[in-house]
């Protein structure tokens, strides 16, 4: 996550100019051996390039990069507020939750903090009346979607650096602040996520745990979340996320049957993945079969089809 100095070294830099080290100390108030370490880390996250000036002298401006370019959005449209005095690390995580209303003690219980932890980071949003508080709930008012926006970046950054530091080709398909789905390309990138203990196999490549074996056109995905078991209900919605398509949808069914996963359970984890509708349609489909394809908001299988979907695996 970038530090606040960090942010503060983008922010001096936004502009496009080039700046050097003894430049940058002197406008953010930064010791010149504290900017070196965050311009180090700044270069090898690929946010700002340098070259050499007479005597070796670094300078420094902004890269071409998703996180500048949603910090330059942020700053251009609310360009009255000063965002280096109020984001930290924790307020960009808490903002990732907050594109629609939701409990502190849920967003708490995602990031594994406390509330008041959660307060914490919201109150230099609060201070500045930034939340659309909704009863118990919030979330960030309706004209700053830019600092929606960056936070995202910067969180999907950080997961993207992260998976492709083990595997280059590693692209992110879904992420919050502590979790990550990516999808690789090669064969070399997924031994090396297999030999990561942090990693670990999801979505269809994860069924055959479960006693369900498909085939797999490409690499297995991987999932990151140290600190938690991946559940069968994570198995179901990465699968979707992955791919929503008729085939997928007929054997995260398969996999709900096998398994009896509880409908409120996976509807819980679905919330997170914004496929409660998938989820309720699928459960309708398995409790009182398909009526109307058309009312549903992805394609499910006949009960003919999901029938012998069954039998052939052998799922009662």
């Amino acid at each position: 996550m970038i530090s606040k100095a960090g942010l503060a070294v983008i922010d001096a830099l936004s502009t496009g100019r080039e700046a050097t080290p003894v430049d940058l100390a002197t406008e953010t108030g930064y010791s010149q051996p504290h900017i070196y370490e965050v311009l180090d880390d700044l270069l090898d996250a690929g946010l700002v390039v340098e070259r050499r000036g007479p005597n070796n002298q670094r300078h420094v401006r902004v890269a071409d990069h998703p996180v500048i370019e949603a910090y330059r959005t942020l700053q251009s449209e609310l360009s009255h507020v000063d965002w280096v005095a109020l984001l930290s690390p924790a307020t960009l995580k808490v903002c990732w939750f907050l594109d629609e209303p939701r409990h502190v003690s849920a967003i708490a219980a995602r990031l594994r903090i406390t509330r008041q932890g959660v307060h914490k980071a919201l109150s230099p949003l609060k201070h500045r009346a930034m939340l659309s508080p909704s009863g118990p709930e919030y979330a960030v008012s309706e004209d700053l979607a830019p600092l929606l926006a960056f936070a995202q970046a910067v969180v999907t950054h950080e997961h993207r650096s992260r998976a492709r530091e083990l595997a280059p080709s590693a692209t992110v398909e879904w992420c919050d602040p502590k979790r990550a789905l990516v999808r690789v390309q090669t064969a070399e990138d997924t031994d090396a996520l297999l030999d990561a203990p942090e990693w670990q196999v999801s979505g269809l490549g994860r069924f055959e745990e479960y006693g369900l074996q498909f085939f797999l056109a490409g690499e297995p995905a991987f999932w990151y979340a140290p600190d938690e078991e991946l559940t069968p209900a994570d198995v179901v919605c990465h699968t979707l996320v992955l791919d929503s398509g008729s085939r997928r949808v007929s054997y995260a069914m398969l996999l709900i049957e096998k398994l009896d996963i509880d409908q409120e359970t996976l509807t819980d984890t679905a919330t997170w993945y914004n496929l409660e509708s998938t989820i309720a349609a699928m459960y309708q489909a398995l409790q009182e079969g398909v009526e109307d394809a058309d009312e549903f908001p992805v394609v499910l299988p006949s009960e003919t089809e999901f029938m012998a979907l069954k039998e052939q695996y052998g799922v009662a």
